[in-house]
């Protein structure tokens, strides 16, 4: 049956976001006397939240009080550049507004940080993304199910219909502990034979794929 309500993840999914984020990953560095992170490293970095990306970033052995200050520079830093280079990837606004013409209820749900991803999914999707969700102190973040279950809340609607659309392996991992099933995009952060290895079951290469597996 056709699915009644799609869920989406933001970077690597909707928006390409890449090069903002490993600007401002090197610019936080950078101020530390830190050493640059390659963007290809920045684009594995991604996936589990800022904190994490960070964490990520940073030579092994940093210490506590470092880290965390490299993680303050980069959300201001992030705050500034976060439109500079960011744009939908192509088809994806097409592919949103069929979706919204057949009646699908949209969200987006991201590891991001609230204020970002409602900011960008506001000055990119508009009304074609009705519910945009990010990380917030106080609620887990995916792979946990619960900013999702937030977002089928604010919808109005249940996990029953609803479909999983994301880049990566936690967002693999976040649909299964939502109950849902997960359709797993190849243009994004990670390639299509580390999504499989990663137990990826649904496939598409295009957003024109996308719209014809949600509706069919």
């Amino acid at each position: 049956m056709p699915y009644q309500t799609a869920v989406f993840d933001l970077d690597g999914t909707l928006l390409d976001t890449l090069e903002d984020l490993y600007l401002a990953t090197n610019a936080a560095l950078e101020r530390h006397s830190l050493p640059r992170r390659s963007r290809d490293e920045v684009r594995l970095f991604v996936g589990n939240g800022v904190e994490m990306l960070i964490r990520r970033a940073v030579p092994p052995g940093t210490d506590e009080e470092t880290t965390l200050a490299v993680l303050a520079d980069f959300k201001t830093a992030y705050a500034a550049i976060c439109e500079d280079h960011t744009k939908p990837y192509d088809g994806i606004l097409d592919m949103l507004t069929a979706l919204r013409e057949r009646g699908i209820r949209v969200a987006v749900v991201s590891n991001k940080f609230d204020a970002a991803t409602k900011k960008l999914c506001e000055k990119y999707f508009g009304d074609l993304v009705e519910v945009a969700i990010g990380e917030k102190a106080g609620v887990r973040k995916k792979p946990a199910p619960d900013t999702v279950y937030e977002a089928l809340k604010e919808l109005g609607v249940t996990a029953e219909g609803a479909v999983y659309i994301g880049d990566s392996d936690v967002d693999i991992q976040t649909a299964r502990n939502c109950g849902m099933p997960c359709i797993s995009v190849t243009w994004g952060l990670r390639d299509k034979d580390f999504l499989i290895e990663n137990g990826a079951k649904a496939l598409v290469d295009s957003p024109e794929g996308l719209f014809g597996v949600i509706i069919v």
